[in-house]
């Protein structure tokens, strides 16, 4: 397949709430483009998008899917994102690659929280956006009209419809690109074609002076339509603009104008300014901004959004070329490491399918195979200049939902180490954390979907696994100065032990970078400088290990001001056991408290459960932070709660509402437990620490 020039490229992701079509949709594009010659179906398992077995089981999009297809005169690159709150990181992981946010709203269950999330970041990305009302087969027009006025109040008078239905959903007509008058046959089920293509044409204007002054002069709105296209991506790229459209992935209707907006209407790559990309310094923090070019003879920059391991093909990168050209078996560079990789075959995704290509430049959208070092967000440069340039991190939900796990087997311990680094590295969502302070092993993810999905993962690869209801991560601090000493004195007979240690230990700023600080006060030689790294292990064991519950210490600060040595017995273990010891007795007489996890939570339900909702959540220590009705119908509730308190909130919630309620879960901040709470975990602690 031939090189495509940036400008005719056109880079999309289509997201949304859970089943609001867009599956459906993308099969849609493709047979009207003529790239399938038969539409596959959900309930079959054909489709081009929803190919893996556990998508085909489930009747969902469970991971990003990439397919192409060329529709006048460009090549249009989509990908079918998964719209349920657990895989809501899988969406927004594809961002950097597009140009344009294509959200699908169901005309019947209207705006969700999913949604809401997604336009939210891709306003803060600065990626221009277009909404998709799905499914307008489904509804009448005055719903469809009540819920184009609900869009606009909840997004701002900035989303205007670009096309409107007709004759009874059964096709649209583009307002936008329409001679603005009321002809006969151009009735639309609701609104004016003259009132609505007046209104996003005034809209367009706003951001071109000349055609503002044309506009005020002569006020019969014909404009160039080169210069009113223009108009068109700039106001879509400051964000002035947010386009409406109408369609039904199931019947076709607008299907061929949703395909002319993608490809003639929405911005290349050369059109918008690309994401933020940051240098860095040498100590490896964010020095200034920097601007890829497109420019196919520059120097490469190309960057990983998604990471899929094949069974035939082992580890696949996925990524979007900013600038200069990538080729096949070419050598490049990844991040800062030295040395240089080279590339085998590269190709384009079709859902499963690939298709093989030599080069591809700015805006392009490629994978590549068998690079072990390739990894999600990885930087590919063939130039040590672009060492340090990164993408400004991305906005990743925080996996905060957990399962503690246990092997049926214990002989699987490798093949389950291997395993889950497997799809760690395919979901950035996705972590397995060994807790020392609880002994469990915890996978943590976006939801109990999320999870029951990845433990069928391990179940088919072989591996069996005990779940559990893992112990809430607590982590220590303190709240006052104290000091703590500790005298370390050993004989064996031979050359003895000894070292003896002063320390103060003080809170730090909540918002402090690292949680911890050591800092060597002594003078005069009272401790040799050879035996402060010493002091500064035996520090840190505490800090993993905890001083009064067993937990993680954060928000401290340590000086070490005085101590004594021995010219014979002072060695290095001495002053580690002085210090971790003069530590523990610091930080038990600096009013010590327990920290909690509390998480951001927004429940979506029927509005006749808001009551019940805002109770339940008081009886989990939680607080309302704002609730109110959306849509006629749709309660949504924001909250905030200690994330101990929502272990079995998934089945609550179901309970409460009868499975018609969901909910997104995201990390907010720690606080202090309740002094009961704090006084049982201590006391369960204690004989642990009477054993050692």
């Amino acid at each position: 397949m031939p090189t495509r020039p940036a400008s005719d490229i056109r880079n999309i992701v289509l997201c949304g709430g859970g089943a609001s079509g867009k599956t459906t949709l993308t099969e849609r594009l493709l047979f009207t483009t003529g790239t399938i010659k038969r539409m596959g179906t959900i309930g079959e398992g054909t489709t081009v998008s929803d190919f893996t077995p556990e998508e085909k089981v489930h009747k969902h999009s469970l991971q990003p899917a990439l397919v192409h297809f060329d529709y006048e005169g460009h090549l249009v690159n989509l990908v079918d994102t998964p719209g349920l709150g657990d895989f809501l990181g899988h969406a927004i992981q594809c961002f950097p690659m597009a140009e344009t946010i294509a959200v699908v709203v169901d005309a019947l269950k209207g705006i969700d929280s999913v949604t809401r999330r997604l336009m939210a970041v891709a306003e803060e990305r600065r990626i221009p956006r277009l909404l998709i009302i799905n499914k307008i087969d489904e509804v009448s027009p005055e719903q469809l009209e009540e819920l184009t006025e609900h869009l606009r109040a909840t997004f701002g008078a900035i989303c205007l419809p670009i096309n409107l239905p007709s004759a009874g959903a059964t096709k649209v007509i583009n307002v936008f690109e329409h001679d603005g008058s009321d002809k006969e046959g151009d009735s639309t089920d609701f609104s004016s074609v003259h009132e609505a293509h007046k209104k996003i044409v005034e809209q367009v204007i706003e951001v071109d002076d000349e055609l503002t002054m044309q506009y005020l002069e002569v006020g019969d709105g014909k404009f160039d339509p080169e210069k009113l296209h223009a108009a068109f991506e700039k106001a879509l790229e400051s964000a002035h603009l947010v386009p409406i459209c109408f369609t039904s992935g199931k019947t076709g209707a607008g299907a061929e104008d949703l395909l002319h907006i993608f490809a003639s209407l929405c911005p290349s790559p050369v059109e918008v300014s690309p994401p933020e990309f940051l240098k860095r310094d040498a100590d490896g923090q964010p020095e200034h901004e920097w601007h890829a070019q497109p420019d196919p003879a520059g120097k490469l920059l190309a960057h990983v959004f998604k990471v899929t391991i094949d069974p035939f093909l082992g580890k696949i990168g996925i990524l979007r070329v900013w600038q200069g050209t990538l080729r096949s078996k070419a050598e490049v560079l990844i991040d800062d490491h030295k040395k240089a990789v080279k590339l085998g075959h590269m190709f384009m995704m079709q859902g499963k399918d690939h298709v093989e290509v030599h080069e591809v430049g700015p805006g392009g959208i490629v994978a590549i195979a068998k690079v072990d070092d390739v990894r999600f967000n990885a930087c590919l440069h063939d130039s040590h200049d672009l060492d340090s340039v990164r993408l400004n991190p991305l906005p990743l939900p925080k996996p905060m939902f957990g399962l503690a796990v246990e092997l049926k087997n214990h002989a699987d311990e490798t093949k389950f180490s291997a395993f889950s680094h497997r799809l760690m590295s395919e979901d950035p969502c996705f972590h397995v954390e060994r807790i020392a302070a609880t002994s469990q092993t915890v996978m943590r993810g976006l939801g109990e979907m999320h999870l029951r999905i990845i433990i069928e993962k391990f179940k088919t690869a072989g591996i069996e696994l005990l779940t559990s209801t893992p112990k809430v991560a607590y982590k220590e601090t303190v709240t006052a100065r104290a000091e703590g000493h500790h005298r370390h004195k050993k004989q064996t007979g031979g050359a003895g032990q000894f070292g003896e240690v002063y320390l103060r230990v003080e809170p730090l700023p909540a918002d402090h970078d690292a949680g911890f600080e050591f800092v060597d006060d002594t003078v005069g030689g009272s401790i040799p400088r050879q035996f402060i790294p010493a002091i500064e292990k035996g520090v840190r064991q505490v800090l993993t290990e905890g001083a009064v519950a067993g937990y993680p210490i954060t928000g401290i600060c340590v000086r070490v001001y005085d101590g004594k040595y021995h010219d014979v017995d002072s060695k290095e273990i001495a002053f580690i056991t002085a210090g971790r010891r003069a530590f523990i007795d610091a930080v038990q007489k600096a009013r010590p408290v327990l920290m909690e996890p509390y998480v951001n939570l927004e429940i979506a339900a029927p509005a006749r459960y808001m009551g019940d909702l805002a109770g339940h959540i008081s009886t989990k220590r939680g607080r309302v932070q704002s609730s109110e009705v959306v849509a006629g119908d749709v309660c949504i509730v924001k909250a905030q709660a200690p994330l101990g308190e929502l272990q079995n909130y998934s089945n609550e919630l179901k309970s409460m509402t009868g499975g018609a309620g969901s909910y997104t879960m995201d990390y907010s901040h720690d606080e202090r437990t309740p002094p009961n709470v704090q006084a049982a975990v201590i006391a369960a602690f204690k004989p642990k620490i009477e054993h050692d």
